[in-house]
């Protein structure tokens, strides 16, 4: 019995992210099953997830965007997830070496 873990790697990972260890609030970037998700959380803001170029072609992270912002990595903080961000996953068919 994992107490639910796998559920919840499970259905964070078909958003496009999951966190990296039970615990720890850092979160990586990997590939989405939808276009959109939109998560309302209790403070009243909502973290949303955009995928732009989702196709079973195209399933190669080719970069990413916090807020409007090009990430330099493909991690980021449950903080983010708390203040109501918006996460862009930009997919593409091949993959990304740098």
């Amino acid at each position: 019995e994992d107490c639910g873990q796998m559920s919840a790697w499970y259905i964070l990972s078909a958003m496009g992210f999951y966190q990296v260890a039970p615990g720890d609030p850092t979160y990586t970037i990997g590939r989405p099953l939808f276009d959109k998700v939109e998560i309302p959380l209790q403070n009243g803001k909502t973290f949303t997830v955009i995928t732009e170029n989702n196709s079973k072609k195209n399933k190669y992270v080719q970069e990413a965007y916090l807020n409007d912002k090009k990430m330099d990595s493909l991690f980021f903080s449950h903080k983010d997830i708390k203040n109501g961000s918006t996460l862009k996953i930009v997919m593409g068919s091949d993959p990304k070496l740098n």
